[in-house]
């Protein structure tokens, strides 16, 4: 035993009633009653007893109930010395009863002081109060020393197995403490991590979306000011409704995926691939759900990676790849190539850079630069 265990208090749910059934403090209170009702009745059915001596008797047993309970709030706020000196005067009280010629109480003075002791101390105090109590009983007693030894270590073990039972109950008590501490930690930070999900949502879908609508918008009203022709600011004017379109239809599709409701990635992949010209699509490894941040990163890399041949090589031919390992899924878009667009024209608008730091906060990365023939854009997402 180290000397920490020597030194250290039960702890305070020990010394509590917390987590104690209804059935067992019943029985516990119903034990008391027992023990004090015998008391009460072999004090004051002693026919030695006079009337002076049964109104001390009886202002003994009240002296003895209030220390009795002092003791036990000043154990459950670890006080040490009002603890023992408390006890100390518990096995005083026994002597003067024994003195009294009360021999009953007295015993069960000391041997309740012994058991308390135990239960309720720290080892290093409790072991030579217990043989305070415990050693007075069997000098006192008149049983045989074979009874009276097996008398005392039964107590001493029953006073040091209701230890062992608080300190395991109230073990019990501080790991369900700390259990829901961490399910309300670890629900709070889901609720963070889902809010900041929302919010990287609603930024990729809107920001760019909303702001080059805004500049097209500031362009036609600059046009009109300038008094341009007709056909110039309506340009603008289509622009900026082909962005809030295509950004209304993102932000239907982002609420889906937030609700959970989105579809499968490679059907998705493959209306992506079969509304533009020129773009075919290969799958290979084994085909598996993705976690919703997963999928969602590849489905907005395609998208952008489409977006950007349309904007810098309208006519070109796309190649996409999306490969399955056992760790990771890689998404890989090349195009052939082509003649410079303009860079007006509607799409997702999310940027590759953002795409970039959405990889990053998976795990992830994203390598985007020319190939061979034109652009190549791969994407490396953990699983």
């Amino acid at each position: 035993m180290t000397e920490y265990a020597w030194t250290r208090w039960p702890s305070r749910e020990a010394l509590s009633r917390a987590g104690t059934s209804a059935a067992r403090r019943g029985l516990a209170r119903i034990a008391r009653l027992v023990a004090l009702g015998m008391l009460l009745w072999t004090t004051f059915t002693d026919g030695s007893l006079r009337s002076w001596g049964i109104a001390a008797a009886a202002f003994g047993v009240l002296v003895c109930a209030a220390a009795a309970w002092a003791f036990f709030r000043a154990t459950f706020h670890h006080r040490l010395l009002p603890s023992v000196a408390l006890l100390v005067a518990l096995l005083g009280m026994g002597a003067t009863a024994y003195a009294a010629d009360l021999r009953v109480p007295a015993m069960v003075l000391w041997c309740g002081c012994a058991i308390g002791a135990l239960e309720r101390l720290p080892l290093a105090a409790a072991v030579p109060a217990a043989g305070l109590g415990l050693g007075t009983y069997a000098a006192a007693t008149d049983d045989a020393w074979l009874n009276t030894a097996i008398t005392v270590v039964g107590i001493a073990l029953a006073g040091y197995v209701l230890r062992l039972d608080a300190e395991a109950r109230g073990s019990a008590l501080r790991l369900l403490a700390q259990e829901r501490a961490a399910r309300a930690a670890e629900a709070e930070s889901a609720a963070l991590a889902e809010r900041t999900r929302i919010a990287r949502e609603i930024h990729d879908v809107l920001a760019h979306s909303l702001s080059a609508q805004l500049v097209h918008l500031e362009a036609a009203r600059l046009l009109i000011e300038a008094g341009a022709e007709r056909e110039k600011i309506l340009e603008r004017v289509v622009a900026a409704r082909g962005m809030a379109r295509d950004g209304l239809a993102e932000t239907r599709q982002a609420l889906s995926a937030l609700r959970g409701e989105m579809s499968p990635l490679e059907d998705f992949l493959s209306e992506l691939v079969s509304a533009s010209d020129g773009a075919d699509i290969t799958f290979s490894g084994e085909r598996r759900p993705l976690p919703a941040e997963a999928s969602q990163a590849v489905r907005r890399v395609a998208q952008e990676a489409l977006t950007n041949v349309r904007k810098h090589a309208p006519g070109a031919k796309v190649r996409i790849r999306l490969e399955y390992a056992e760790h990771e899924v890689t998404l890989d878009v090349r195009d052939s190539g082509g003649s410079p667009g303009g860079l007006a024209g509607s799409g997702a608008g999310y940027g590759l850079l953002g795409m970039r730091e959405r990889a990053e906060l998976l795990g992830g990365s994203l390598q985007a630069g020319p190939g061979e023939e034109g652009f190549v854009v791969t994407l490396k997402v953990p699983v």
